[in-house]
């Protein structure tokens, strides 16, 4: 057995383990761990900052399905990180933060990056955070978290080892294990809730991030059944935006509980119903609630649920599509009723942010359905995620639950890196862009061909427009933006500045044949000029 410091073993069990690409920045903390990168054929994507590193991380686990792991130093390396580890937790992504800690803190004050309590930090935003202080104990929770990647929900762990144990010899890592079996909890209750299905005249589901890998049985679902469709943000693409009783990803519309009102049966399945979800406490179903969700506190929530499944989507769905192979149903729910929802829906969505959806509609024109898009935290995304058809799942990512400013320009940078070829755009507000702009110098170092739509309305739009529901003066709302072109040269970056939609249709066009990344600046009244 080979022995090495441990860092240079950590870098191989990766690799081992299926890790291509590790996001972090070294210290004299950590420098230990990148000790066998190269060695072990790893790529190092050296990020500005470690939020960067982070958001990176995030989405390239989006883009790949693989975890992303990000190397950082003690103290604040961890703590700079924390914040996208909190964004992986709220949105299920699988993420490794491998971190250096101190190795003694209790007896001595005054150390370089010392925290009273790093894994304890770490714990409030993650699943799980431990220290390894020994070897075995380090190759233990790796193994810990790639098996509970791919039997539980995923969620973001956080690795914390002693500088002495980093730099110490160890004996090589132990063997690949064989993955974890997956025990189907409730697996047998699906028998109880298939009659309610095929019994139903006006049945109606609802689909989650949870139910993403599960797109294939669920179109089958409702091709069988008839039955008609909401799906969550997250769960957008499950099924394509032309199925015609698919009243798209509309549920945070109050009219939506009107629609839901109107169902015999709700089957809700990979979502936690959640206040992002719904903007309301309540889903509104007046009939039998059926809950399906690998996470029990889910399906132990407030919506009292007639019927809770703790089981995987795919599981549930490849069963209740196998038992409705004879099944042809004819229900209440016509196409009529879901054009005239959807057509009141986007009027809705048109007076609430006049301007915003011609340009969308210019975006979906010019942009293949194998895009991947990175949103912020911005009106132009809240519009289009509402009305932005998509025909696949797991294509357009955003800070779903935390809600991060600065999330998409480093996520799309790493969800770039995770696909190859596959076209990526990133969306951010003008505000917002400015939280992670130093990230712009890693797509420029990689010559990544990656659209960067900066939508400026000079302003903390949505915060104005609280504020003045609320009757409180806006304050605090309006900054002074820079010269978002002359910024993209600064870091040799291309730039434009559309001033119509077809020339901002054109800078796209451009942006995606170009060997790196663009900045494309739009004022937020291209649309109404």
């Amino acid at each position: 057995m080979t022995e090495r410091p441990l860092g240079a073993q950590i870098s191989h069990m990766l690799k081992d383990r299926g890790v291509d690409v590790i996001f972090g920045i070294p210290g004299v903390h950590n420098q230990e761990m990148y000790r066998g990168i190269e060695e072990a054929g790893i790529t190092h994507v050296l990020a500005r900052h470690e939020q960067g590193a982070g958001f990176m991380a995030d989405g390239y686990a989006r883009a790949t399905g693989k975890p992303g792991v990000a190397y950082v130093i003690t103290g604040p390396g961890l703590c700079n990180i924390m914040t996208p580890m909190g964004q992986a937790y709220s949105d299920s992504v699988p993420m490794l933060v491998i971190s250096s800690c101190l190795d003694e803190t209790a007896a001595r004050r005054g150390q370089l990056h010392q925290m009273k309590d790093q894994e304890g930090a770490a714990r409030a935003v993650c699943d799980w955070s431990e220290t390894a202080r020994t070897a075995e104990a380090a190759y233990g929770l790796i193994d810990r978290a790639f098996g509970e990647f791919k039997v539980r929900r995923k969620r973001p762990k956080s690795l914390v080892v002693p500088i002495n144990v980093l730099e110490g010899q160890a004996k090589s890592f132990p063997s690949k294990r064989p993955p974890p079996s997956t025990y189907h909890l409730g697996a047998d209750l699906v028998l109880d809730v298939k009659p309610a299905v095929r019994n139903a005249k006006r049945p109606l589901f609802i689909f989650g991030g949870g139910a993403r890998k599960a797109h294939n049985f669920a179109r089958d679902v409702l091709e069988k059944t008839d039955a008609a469709c909401f799906m969550t943000y997250a769960g957008r693409g499950v099924i394509a935006d032309n199925y015609p009783l698919n009243f798209g990803p509309t549920l945070a519309r109050p009219a939506s509980a009107d629609v839901i009102a109107q169902a015999d049966v709700v089957i809700a399945v990979g979502t936690e119903l959640a206040e992002v979800d719904l903007w309301r406490q309540y889903l509104g179903c007046a009939a039998q609630l059926i809950r399906v969700d690998l996470d029990v506190e889910v399906l132990g929530d407030g919506q009292e649920a007639h019927s809770q499944l703790q089981i995987d989507a795919t599981v549930f769905l490849s069963s209740l599509s196998h038992d409705l192979k004879e099944h042809s149903a004819a229900t209440d729910w016509t196409t009529d009723e879901v054009i005239n929802f959807r057509s009141r829906m986007r009027a809705e969505i048109d007076a609430e942010r006049p301007g915003i959806l011609p340009v969308v509609d210019a975006l979906k024109e010019v942009l293949s359905p194998y895009t991947m898009i990175y949103s912020d935290m911005t009106q132009f995304a809240y519009a289009a995620k509402e009305v932005y058809p998509m025909d696949r799942p797991a294509h357009w990512h955003h800070p779903y639950g935390f809600g991060t400013l600065g999330y998409a320009l480093p996520a799309a940078i790493g969800g770039k890196i995770g696909v190859g070829d596959q076209p990526v755009i990133a969306i951010l507000g003008d505000y917002g862009f400015q939280y992670t702009v130093q990230e712009l110098a890693v797509a420029v170092e990689l010559e990544l061909t990656l659209p960067i739509i900066i939508w400026d309305n000079g302003k903390l739009g949505e915060i104005e427009d609280s504020m003045v529901r609320a009757q409180i003066a806006p304050n605090a709302v309006v900054q002074r933006n820079p010269d978002f072109c002359k910024l993209a040269e600064a870091y040799s970056a291309a730039s434009a500045a559309p001033r119509d939609l077809a020339a901002f249709q054109q800078a796209i066009k451009d942006a995606l044949a170009a060997d790196g990344p663009t900045i494309i600046h739009v004022k937020s009244d291209i649309a109404l000029k």
